[in-house]
């Protein structure tokens, strides 16, 4: 009869010999202890989205700078796709951002949130301002070319589409708010139907 573990069946014969599924469970220990996923860790309430790899742009803000997400590196990132005319999930996300900033305390001054419009067709850099800034002076809107907001949305995994109505259109887009650590790396997807107090949980549990 084969033994899974070839090594072990002279465990039998030399008590001092390794057990290599003893070295596999103290490996496994170790790990946990140092990502600080174990068993004592709170649930996440979002997508733990950890060891995927981060999105990128190449966008302007409102005052017409290149940005990029290396721009924001040593900050933690909140990255929102969507546009000034959503009747209902964008200002509901971002005055759940101003909540989330509130339950954060001091920490909250780290924060970097970022609006990506999926509609620059309509968002003016003017408008796309004014928008971000009704909700919270600090968060920063970005916008770019057809071009440059597809490569941004698909880097993300983002799914955005026009959709007529009448003699206008609106956008459906994807709802879920980006955390990125200030490490640049891609943590966690907030859903939208999560709470501040839920996401705040989040965020301190993987930043």
């Amino acid at each position: 009869m084969h033994s899974l573990f070839p090594h072990a069946r002279a465990g039998a014969m030399r008590a001092a010999a390794p057990d290599p599924r003893r070295r596999l469970l103290l490996s496994s220990l170790a790990l946990l202890a140092l990502t600080g996923c174990g068993p004592d860790a709170p649930p996440l309430n979002g997508m733990d989205l950890s060891g995927m790899p981060a999105g990128d742009f190449q966008l302007q803000d409102t005052d017409g700078q290149e940005r990029r997400l290396a721009d924001y590196r040593g900050h933690p990132v909140m990255l929102f796709f969507g546009f000034t005319q959503c009747p209902d999930i964008c200002p509901t996300a971002l005055t759940r951002a101003v909540e989330i900033k509130g339950l954060l305390g001091a920490d909250a001054d780290k924060l970097r949130i970022l609006f990506i419009t999926v509609d620059p067709e309509r968002d003016t850099p003017e408008i796309l301002r004014a928008y971000t800034q009704a909700f919270d002076p600090g968060f920063v809107g970005l916008r770019g070319t057809a071009e440059q907001t597809r490569a941004a949305a698909q880097s993300f995994k983002v799914f955005y589409q026009k959709v007529p109505t009448g003699s206008s259109y609106t956008m459906d887009h994807t709802a879920l708010t980006y955390i990125i650590d200030a490490q640049g790396k891609l943590r966690l997807a907030l859903r939208h139907q999560q709470s501040a107090q839920e996401c705040a949980q989040d965020l301190r549990t993987v930043l």
